[in-house]
């Protein structure tokens, strides 16, 4: 028993001063992080204005910084400058897949032609225009489809089908051009509008306030600056289409040429 109540004793002598020196280590790191704490909040050598401009200037996102101006800017009428971006970026990217798919190679489809005449007539060379895509194509059937009624009249029927063609190039042409004119206009009257409210304000506050005079001059700027940007963005496609266009045509009035002669050549082996 004495062994046993000594063995016990020795167990909580030594129980206990772990617990001291736990509990020691335990206020020298309460201390240690106190103090961590303390020179964290203390008071920055730089001033808080320092501080805030630093967060003011810190760099934001390209997609921020648009929505920011935006807003900025006046949600009506950055609203209508964003919506002829929208219809005529829609419409240029449609003219641009119909051109693309307009294009054809105006030398194999006359070879095609011509060899189609010399093979099957003029029904081969009909089919021949049928399952190729593209107003050339057309233009060729239009022609092959009349070849009984002598050249001229198919001369004729190539030139009268051709302008219809064309016509359908240019189709939208006129929309691209009246966003383009529509998206400054619109900038440019909120920008009088935002003047107005400006002025309005100096009058209200009875003296002039640069503060309050460029704030409102830069808002009422910004829906300028986008109209101008959307503007020059759909005129670059504007001139795309256009440039576009003008290569088709030419390709069609040689390729049309080209075909008339063909079918001379045919005739005169009949």
């Amino acid at each position: 028993m004495k062994k046993l109540f000594a063995f016990l004793a020795v167990i909580g002598m030594l129980s206990t001063g772990a617990n001291a020196v736990y509990a020691q280590e335990e206020e020298n790191v309460a201390g240690e992080a106190t103090e961590q704490v303390a020179e964290q909040t203390a008071p920055s050598e730089e001033p808080a204005a320092v501080v805030e401009e630093e967060m003011a200037e810190a760099p934001k996102g390209i997609h921020k910084q648009i929505k920011a101006k935006f807003i900025e800017g006046g949600a009506m009428f950055m609203s209508f400058v964003l919506l002829a971006l929208i219809f005529g970026l829609a419409i240029c990217i449609e003219r641009i897949i119909y051109l693309n798919l307009a294009s054809t190679n105006t030398k194999k489809l006359l070879q095609n032609i011509e060899n189609a005449l010399n093979d099957g007539g003029v029904e081969a060379a009909k089919e021949v225009c049928r399952n190729t895509r593209g107003p050339v194509a057309s233009i060729f059937y239009q022609g092959l489809d009349r070849f009984d009624e002598g050249i001229e009249v198919v001369e004729k029927s190539v030139i009268s089908y051709g302008s219809v063609q064309m016509g359908l190039l240019e189709k939208g042409l006129t929309w691209i051009s009246l966003f383009i004119s529509l998206a400054p206009m619109l900038g440019f009257m909120g920008t009088v509008i935002g003047m107005i409210d400006a002025f309005d304000s100096i009058q209200a506050m009875g003296t002039i306030s640069a503060t309050a005079v460029a704030g409102g001059i830069k808002v009422a700027l910004i829906t300028t600056v986008s109209g101008l940007i959307v503007a020059i963005i759909l005129q670059v496609f504007y001139n795309y289409i256009v440039s576009k266009i003008d290569g088709i045509v030419n390709t069609m009035e040689d390729a049309s040429i080209s075909l008339l002669d063909i079918l001379v050549k045919y005739n005169m082996k009949k």
